[in-house]
């Protein structure tokens, strides 16, 4: 299945004609009836579906059948998407290469690689092959979209000199795609999750490697590639979806009369038939590449269970699979991790765990990682084991309350990319034939699933006798590493090259070193981009949407309030200081975040603890939180974030479960009184890590002890929920503050050499260049210099000329040159970095890095180019905020509107000779403290540099 969306969030400075303030979107929807003819449409169907908040319009496109849903909701980040059913029946990546191919020129747009510059010339929030904003400019992207999608020019791997401009240069395979999936296949549990799919599914499409096996790609000839995007890339084979308040008329009538209008019905053969269900189970093996950073080298084994279920399309059995699923995997109270992942056999659950929908056939597997093969055997009987007991035993009802509470929140919880979320969950089960209204009546499905429990108490066991117990077709697959493995796959692509090579004529060779510097004289060519559509930087808001916020105290403490229409959602966050916390302990506060909601608290251990959190909240999780100061780049502030939310219903449960993490927690009760210290020895963080926990875990009761009961305290809290519940949310919060107790200090960054710290915080900044040898055949480069902060003048300057480098500069150079999945340059947190990943080259992108900032010292750019650029920074500052996270900059950072407005215009005020004295000034060499690191296979050239410290 391939899926491409475009979203946007645009706010313009005139509002379109068609918003009738009178209606909403979804009441505007609700005008339309079954039968209705619109633009080549037909209504099939229309409903409501209150637990979203939308009304969906269903249609067939009459002369080709294409399907069509719309998605009406007040949600300004409008968003399209179309997907097609690809069923590739062998291993050359077809459908992943038209993924790339597709977007990279079009009959309407010829100039390279459109997609990327739409990104320049646009709002979008998100564009990918997998867009929302004011009508017109909606209606520019969706055009882009539907020419490069129906009617492409194209490109996949090639053939060619490693140096293009030297004929006896060797020949080498290169391509975008080729290296991703290099890259991919690099990945031991990428290539477990693939043989997984491919032998559980293995008489049909699944059965192959869509994404392209890196030796077979390059047996796909053009002819196939066409082929393919003829059968599939077809209206008969399209679903599109639409979301937003942008009006489903207009949508309607620019895909008939851009796309759909050129086409006939066709009856495409891509329906993916049912596997054949086996009539025992099949075990098999695979083999990987050693870890080199495995702690245990003896312990890198993966042995998995997978078990085919049923047809997705049937909407409520897939429902009860799913929570099925997470009843038995998820959380220290489920019965697969209390038999796998308690005994310390391995280190994690198997790369594919729990329940996957992806495929027409659903499927369910468990399993582990990092395991000694003699355990093996004992892995298997655990397993079927725990089927067993569950089947004897069921589920608590506590339990299954908490997974129908955890779906509750998800409906109510509102991101900033809910249409593309919309999109995602409803493109498999619709692409198989499904019905997408069916998956959208969460609450229907919610309400029968609490019926057929009621009529029969063992519903859920009889599933895993029926799904689990009695079947089989059942694959068990285990996987072990093998010395040779890179040995191996490296002489198979040498000897993959040779064979091409000498089925290659003179003339043929000839022809490539040609073609090889026709496609260099191409990439290096500047664009045109007229022919595609922009809007001006004129059309941006001059001016930010001010977030109001209301400062108050609780229990002595500041409290930022936000009121916001969060669906009967209240979401809290503070961050406690580490401004006091001694240098010696600050190693241990990331362990200490990961744990501290998980070890239990008052008279819970660390299951009931987790029960209560899944029953009671939508999570309670403890972070680092380090953030520069806004003015001054030798200042911050360090400490620990706490983030939580729960229903309005659940909030003095959730300041409850706080109180007692603060006060109670497990590992104080146990240095205080004796019974404290047994109850830990018999249900504490001794029986989750070990009989050695304590003696790992000593420093981190240390930092516990010395963090949150003498320097630690709440520094400051946010509360973000509707203007009903803010009185509420106050109460309650001063209640907990007092509770806590805390004491107080003021705020303030600290500097790294005052008094207060001390050893590594005396920090000064120096050069240092890195190489990281990994079992890699691709590397990741980064290259980072000290610049200036948010407030400084120049900060606007270095930002547009990162997203102006970017596209004009290094995306030609290491993407479509140089055969890199991605790379560019960014502006954040006073560091300007340069950056690739997954990229062939590493000294040739850290030179094209070099040249990017000659570049645009030369100031060989245009006043086309930085608007374009403007453009691109606005997207990401004018991106969509969730009501969840409204405030949150300034609460977290300290950057207020004021501070958010001064840089805006500092934006829209920059020129050619600010970005030319930028890059001089802060790029140039000698005149930057920068940090370079490459991650990557072994390197000749770097390691006889003796400025590169190899690690």
């Amino acid at each position: 299945m391939i899926l491409f969306s475009l979203a946007n969030a645009s706010v313009l400075g005139q509002n379109p004609s068609w918003r009738f303030r009178s209606t909403s979107a979804t009441e505007r929807a609700l005008q339309y009836q079954a039968g209705q003819k619109i633009h080549g449409f037909t209504v099939k169907e229309v409903f409501t579906v209150p637990d979203l908040f939308l009304t969906a319009v269903k249609l067939t496109h009459d002369n080709t059948g294409a399907q069509y849903l719309h998605a009406a909701r007040d949600d300004k980040n409008n968003l399209f998407s179309v997907q097609f059913r690809t069923t590739p029946m062998d291993d050359t990546g077809v459908p992943h290469i038209l993924e790339h191919t597709v977007l990279c020129g079009s009959q309407k747009y010829p100039c390279r690689d459109p997609f990327f510059k739409m990104l320049n010339r646009s709002l979008s929030t998100f564009m990918n092959a997998f867009t929302g904003t004011a009508l017109v400019h909606f209606q520019n992207l969706l055009s882009v979209y539907l020419d490069a999608v129906f009617f492409p020019c194209w490109f996949g791997w090639i053939l060619e000199n490693e140096n293009p401009t030297d004929p006896a240069s060797p020949l080498a395979f290169k391509g975008v795609v080729f290296n991703e999936m290099k890259g991919a296949f690099s990945d031991n549990e990428r290539v477990y999750a693939q043989h997984l799919q491919n032998k559980l599914f293995p008489d049909h499409t699944y059965g192959v490697v869509s994404g392209g096996e890196p030796l077979a790609i390059p047996d796909l000839t053009w002819e196939q590639l066409k082929h393919f995007h003829a059968t599939h890339y077809h209206p008969s084979n399209a679903r599109f979806f639409t979301y937003g308040d942008l009006p489903l008329e207009q949508h309607l009538e620019q895909i008939q009369e851009e796309a759909l209008s050129r086409f006939e019905r066709t009856e495409p053969d891509t329906a993916v038939p049912s596997q054949p269900i086996w009539d025992q189970p099949r075990e098999d093996h695979v083999t990987c590449s050693p870890d080199a950073m495995s702690p245990d080298p003896a312990k890198q084994n993966t042995l998995c269970m997978s078990f085919l279920l049923g047809d997705i399309t049937d909407t409520f059995e897939s429902f009860t699979l799913s929570l099925l699923s997470s009843l038995m995997i998820s959380g220290p109270n489920s019965p697969f991790y209390k038999a796998l992942i308690e005994p310390k056999i391995g280190s994690d659950f198997s790369s594919v765990v729990g329940y996957d929908g992806s495929t027409k056939e659903a499927s369910f597997s468990i399993g582990l990682q990092g395991m000694a093969e003699e355990d093996i055997p004992k892995v298997k009987q655990i397993i079927v084991q725990t089927i067993d007991e569950i089947i004897a035993n069921g589920f608590e009802e506590e339990r299954i309350e908490a997974q129908l509470h955890k779906i509750e929140i998800q409906m109510k919880h509102q991101s900033t990319s809910f249409g593309l979320s919309l999109a995602s969950y409803i493109a498999s089960c619709w692409n198989h034939d499904g019905d997408p209204v069916q998956l959208l009546k969460i609450s229907d499905s919610v309400t029968q699933f609490r019926q057929a429990l009621k009529d029969n108490p063992r519903f859920l066991q009889e599933k895993v006798l029926h799904y689990f117990k009695n079947n089989t077709h059942r694959l068990t697959l285990s996987m072990s590493p093998d010395e040779a493995y890179l040995e191996k796959q490296t002489k198979s692509e040498k000897e993959k090259l040779q064979k091409k090579i000498k089925a290659l004529s003179e003339s043929d060779k000839k022809e490539i070193y040609e073609k090889g510097l026709e496609l260099l004289s191409v990439q290096s060519q500047t664009q045109d981009a007229s022919c595609l559509p922009a809007l001006k930087v004129s059309d941006i808001e001059p001016t930010i949407s001010v977030t109001p916020v209301v400062m108050d105290t609780a229990g002595g403490v500041p409290v930022q309030y936000c009121e916001q229409p969060t669906n009967g959602m209240v979401y809290f966050r503070a961050v406690c200081s580490l401004n006091t916390l001694p240098e010696d302990l600050k190693p241990y506060v990331p362990l200490f975040c990961s744990v501290i909601t998980r070890m239990g608290c008052g008279r819970l251990d660390y299951r009931q603890q987790a029960q209560q959190m899944e029953l009671k909240t939508g999570g309670m999780s403890v972070s680092t939180s380090v953030h520069p100061d806004h003015s001054n780049m030798d200042m911050y502030e360090q400490g620990v974030l706490l983030s939580s939310s729960c229903l309005e219903r659940n909030l003095p449960d959730m300041f409850h479960l706080w109180s007692e993490i603060f006060n109670r927690s497990t590992w104080f009760s146990r240095s205080l009184t004796p019974t404290g210290e047994l109850n830990e020895t018999f249900g504490g963080m001794e029986q989750v890590r070990g009989g050695w926990a304590m003696e790992i875990f000593r420093p981190v009761y240390i930092f516990c002890l010395r963090y949150m009961t003498t320097c630690g305290y709440l520094d400051r809290c946010a509360v973000n929920t509707t203007p009903q519940k803010v009185a509420d949310a106050a109460g309650q919060l001063d209640h907990f503050i007092s509770g806590v107790a805390s004491n107080k200090k003021d705020r303030r960054p600290v500097r790294p050499d005052i008094a207060e710290t001390s050893g590594p915080a005396h920090f000064k900044p120096c050069q240092m260049k890195t190489f990281f040898p990994m079992p890699f055949p691709v590397n990741f480069v980064s290259h980072c210099i000290r610049t200036v902060p948010f407030t400084h003048e120049d900060y606007a300057s270095l930002n547009i000329l990162a997203r102006m480098m970017t596209a004009k500069y290094l995306h030609g150079e290491i993407r479509e040159k140089g055969g890199a999945y991605g790379g560019g340059a960014r502006m954040g947190g006073g560091l300007f970095t340069f950056y690739s990943y997954r990229d062939p080259n590493s000294v040739q992108t850290l030179a094209a890095f070099r040249k990017g900032v000659d570049w645009a010292r030369s100031g060989a750019f245009t006043q086309q180019d930085i608007d374009e650029a403007k453009l691109s920074v606005f997207s990401a500052v004018d991106s969509p905020v969730a009501p969840s996270d409204k405030g949150m900059g300034r609460f977290l950072t300290g950057i207020t509107d004021e501070l958010k407005q001064a840089h805006r215009e500092r934006l829209f005020a920059v020129t050619s000779k600010n970005i030319v004295d930028v890059a001089g000034r802060y790029l140039g060499i000698g005149q930057r403290t920068c940090g370079v690191a490459v991650l990557g296979p072994e390197n000749d050239t770097i390691r006889k540099d003796p400025s590169w410290v190899v690690k």
